[in-house]
């Protein structure tokens, strides 16, 4: 191997470059498997997806200034405010931002699958209608 390759089948992540949006959605499949199994069914319509950043008319809905402020959105009807009868609509959404989850991960310093994760079960929480208490338990479970 010379001094310019890398072993084949490296991650993204693991090539000194910025991990790109397939590397973080791999990170974000990773995590939904830490999740414990009586939550699993409840998560399977959740779309999970990954931008670079949030739109402006997003940021301005949420009053937040910079782009960098919003690293994960839980778009839906949380599950604790939904009725038997519902049916149709769009499906629940989550949405990380790269960029801003990579500037986080450079300006704390975790580990990124990590942050991701983080990031992720707080969106997720928000599909069970949990308070933010009730998420950092979630996250000490997986």
């Amino acid at each position: 191997m010379s001094d310019n390759s890398l072993p084949p089948g490296l991650p993204g992540a693991w090539t000194a470059a910025a991990p790109d949006a397939d590397a973080i959605f791999a990170m974000a499949e990773a995590a939904l498997e830490t999740l414990p199994d009586v939550f699993r069914p409840h998560i399977r319509g959740v779309v999970i997806a990954v931008e670079e950043f949030a739109d402006d008319e997003t940021l301005a809905s949420l009053g937040i200034e910079h782009p960098y402020d919003l690293t994960g959105l839980y778009e839906g009807r949380p599950l604790t405010e939904r009725s038997i009868d519902q049916s149709g609509g769009m499906p629940d959404r989550v949405t990380l931002y790269r960029i801003p989850i990579l500037v986080e991960w450079i300006e704390e310093g975790e580990r990124l699958d990590w942050l991701v994760r983080h990031v992720l079960i707080h969106e997720i929480g928000h599909h069970f209608g949990f308070s933010d208490n009730d998420m950092h338990a979630l996250e000490d479970m997986a």
